[in-house]
């Protein structure tokens, strides 16, 4: 974990000019989807897909965007500390998370049966 202690810093307009500019890029994407409905379908999903890439570029490049770039970057470097399990490892335990819900539905299943039959019987049908 990093342990760099940083104070927190507000926005400043220009990142919530950022912010607005990347969220206006991808609405310009899905509002070429829907107005353009001649062109091919393909153009249409280019369009849609550039208004998302250029709007995360933008996004990135705010300070809140340099913080996530962070964070990603120091959650793939704890991720390389997982000690992963092997195949049969998952394999067992997936077998046994199987069995386990098995018997508690079956379970269950007999206190329904049971609850049912007492709720009958209470009743006098």
């Amino acid at each position: 974990m990093n342990s760099k202690v940083e104070q927190p810093r507000s926005a400043s307009a220009g990142d919530f000019v950022k912010y607005a500019l990347a969220v206006l890029l991808v609405a310009a994407g899905v509002f070429a989807y829907l107005w353009f409905e001649q062109w091919p379908g393909a153009l249409r999903a280019l369009a849609v897909l550039g208004g998302l890439v250029a709007g995360t570029v933008v996004f990135l490049s705010s300070h809140k965007g340099g913080q996530v770039l962070e964070f990603l970057s120091e959650s793939r470097f704890e991720l390389r500390k997982v000690v992963w399990p092997t195949r049969q490892e998952a394999t067992r335990t997936t077998w046994v998370v199987i069995l386990a819900v098995i018997i508690l539905s079956l379970l269950l299943a007999g206190f329904d049966v049971v609850i049912q039959a007492a709720v009958k019987w209470l009743l006098g049908r």
